[in-house]
């Protein structure tokens, strides 16, 4: 081993990338306060205490999580534990998946069988009534999503959380520590996705009342108005999903009440409106892109593919089977990865934030060296109870 010639026979060794630093010896400066890094990037002047970058026990540095970073790491969550992360998108989107497609088909079917047979003078109400059950049972696709949703972001959140601190865990165990906040996660949902409807709702209705009113005057106020308040109305969910964007973790794993955690990740995300935003805008759009990038070209090649086969359409309903079949083998799996990433993404910037304002990365990074130690530590997550400002769960 080289030594450095004009380094002192008794000077400490500094510690190697990702190592803590090492406790002073008698007579070589302070004792080791427990602090496992500088956040100064020269040389410390206390001969006792070396610096180090941060450590990386599993996916991310514990420090604050720069831009890259943070994009790299949604990703990586799928390369790093693929079997749970992966394996929970692939059977809740293929569950929600084929639940719709025989639901809504078996619904459909029977309705367009029975306006079919119906006689002429009921063929009316047969039709708005058929029409009613086939919205109806939508209602079931849709119930069972908002608690897909939830139970998926739950474990991706956990997920997280956990390979933050080097500790891989199985589906199983996932999903059983995601089930105990499946319920809170699922309300915040439904409450998000019923206020984008109320929304929809009330534009589409200004704008049908003005056409209705048949002038030239009125259809022009409806156009303005539909295309101004769709604009508000995307401009207004961005604000609130941005602001509201620590909502599931803190729920999954703070423990607080849904209130509790609007009010939570509103203080948390003062002054990182616009980075939080960006960064939820840019996965989106990769995400997005990487789908088009693998289902277009495949139902391209379907649809040439059926034409030369089957030029004259003599198979048109078993082509018509094909192509849903084809579909969803394509679109479950692009779905889960979109998911996940997603998901890790939310929780990411969750651990960000902490870390930003509250200093989380110091208390990680004391329960990993606790850890390693063999010491009994509490879960670094969970919110002080005594801590003021923190919101009463």
């Amino acid at each position: 081993m080289v030594t450095d010639p004009w380094q002192a026979p008794d000077a400490p060794v500094p510690p190697r990338y990702g190592e803590f630093a090492a406790p002073a010896a008698p007579g070589q400066g302070a004792p080791y306060q427990g602090r496992p890094y500088q956040s100064s990037p020269y040389p410390s002047s206390d001969p006792g205490q070396g610096w180090a970058p941060p450590p990386k026990p599993g996916l991310i540095p514990l420090r604050p999580i720069g831009f890259g970073t943070l994009l790299g790491a949604s990703f990586q969550v799928l390369r790093r534990n693929p079997k749970a992360t992966f394996g929970s998108g692939l059977i809740v989107q293929a569950a929600l998946m084929l639940v719709t497609v025989v639901i809504v088909g078996l619904v459909t079917f029977w309705a367009i069988d029975r306006i079919d047979s119906a006689p002429l003078d009921q063929k009316d109400a047969v039709t708005a009534g058929s029409v009613l059950i086939g919205a109806l049972s939508l209602i079931v696709p849709v119930a069972l999503s908002l608690i897909g949703s939830a139970l998926l972001q739950a474990v991706i959140v956990v997920e997280v959380a956990r390979a933050t601190l080097g500790e891989k865990l199985r589906l199983g165990a996932l999903w059983r520590r995601a089930a105990t906040r499946l319920w809170p996660l699922t309300l915040w949902t439904l409450l998000l996705t019923l206020a984008l409807l109320i929304g929809v709702a009330v534009i589409a209705g200004i704008v049908v009342l003005l056409v209705s009113v048949g002038d030239v005057a009125g259809i022009v106020a409806g156009v303005l108005v539909g295309v101004f308040g769709g604009l508000l109305l995307a401009a207004a969910s961005a604000f609130i999903y941005t602001k509201t964007s620590a909502v599931p973790s803190l729920i999954v794993l703070e423990k607080f009440s849904v209130r509790a955690s609007v009010v939570r990740s509103w203080s948390l995300t003062r002054g990182y409106f616009w980075r939080t935003l960006g960064v939820l805008l840019l996965v989106g759009l990769i995400v997005q892109v990487i789908s088009q990038i693998v289902t277009t070209p495949v139902s391209l090649l379907f649809g040439v593919g059926t034409v030369l086969v089957d030029p004259t359409g003599a198979f048109a309903e078993q082509s018509s089977i094909l192509s849903v079949i084809v579909s969803l083998i394509i679109a479950i799996p692009v779905a889960a990865v979109a998911a996940v990433v997603q998901s890790a993404a939310v929780a990411l910037i969750y651990l960000d934030l902490r870390m930003r304002k509250e200093g989380l990365d110091l208390e990680l990074a004391r329960y990993v060296e606790s850890a390693m130690q063999g010491g009994d530590v509490p879960d670094p997550y969970l919110a002080p109870a005594a801590s003021g400002g923190y919101p009463a769960a």
